[in-house]
Formats: C-alpha cells, sequence, structure tokens
C-alpha cells in the first residue's frame, strides 16, 4: 500500500454513510439495501475497517459468526480510488488474523470477482456443494 493505512473493528469509526453508498449503488451483489438494513448488518456483525492517513474509510468488511465454529465473510469492498495497491489483501490479511477467529473450523463466503483474492486465504470452492442449502428471499 502507497498510503499509511489503519485497520480497526471499533465500529464506532465506520463511516455508516460511505458504506451505504457503496453497497446499496456500486456493489452487484447489495444493490438497494437500505440504511437501516445496513445498519443492523453493522450491529450485528464483527465489522474491519481499513482508513487512509486522514481517517477516511477506504475498504470494509464484516463477518458474521458464532467466534467458535463458524463465520461468513461478506461485504468485503475496496473503494475505487484505492483499488489496486494491496489494500484488499491487507484487509484480508487483518481478517484472517483477527485473534477472536483464530479456532473457526469452517468459514464461507459469496463472491463472483474475486476467486484469486480469496484462494489466497484458503478459501475454496464448496467440496460438497449438494450438501449445502439456502433460503433466499
Amino acid at each position: 500500500m502507497s498510503e499509511a493505512c489503519t485497520m480497526s473493528t471499533d465500529k464506532a469509526e465506520l463511516d455508516v454513510d460511505a458504506i451505504h453508498d457503496f453497497l446499496s449503488n456500486r456493489s452487484y451483489w447489495a444493490k438497494g439495501r437500505t440504511r437501516e438494513t445496513v445498519l443492523k448488518s453493522i450491529e450485528n456483525s464483527l465489522c474491519f475497517g481499513v482508513y487512509d492517513e486522514r481517517g477516511k474509510l477506504v475498504a470494509f468488511a464484516r463477518v458474521v459468526t458464532d467466534c467458535a465454529v463458524f463465520a461468513f465473510l461478506m461485504d468485503v469492498f475496496v473503494l475505487e480510488a484505492y483499488r489496486g495497491r494491496g489494500v484488499g489483501k491487507k484487509l484480508m490479511e487483518y481478517v484472517m488474523q483477527y485473534p477472536p477467529l483464530q479456532e473457526i473450523k469452517r468459514w464461507q463466503l459469496g463472491t463472483n470477482d474475486a476467486h484469486g483474492l480469496y484462494r489466497r486465504y484458503g478459501f475454496k470452492e464448496l467440496a460438497a456443494p449438494e450438501r449445502h442449502m439456502e433460503k433466499v428471499k
């Protein structure tokens, strides 16, 4: 990363407006998500923010977990102006090395376009997709 970035799990530091704007308007997976839904998802997840030297949010991820058995990585993004600088890799390293998550045996995530990034951190396609189910509203 060319800039000095800091990372934090402090939800008070999160720029909810920036997170909502990205998810609702620029992501492919959360188009139209309401601000209320973004707030509720942050409230009920372990969140990771990456900030530039001025304290501006430049990347975000959240993990839904019981901190014992299972974790689902969600809403990972790097703002467009900060892509290609290693921010996503640093964010993933921070998430995967975060002490309360070290005992997790099963991680999952969904992605259309970042398979290469996530493979670097041990993710792979489902070994037995026939054993997994989902309910989508």
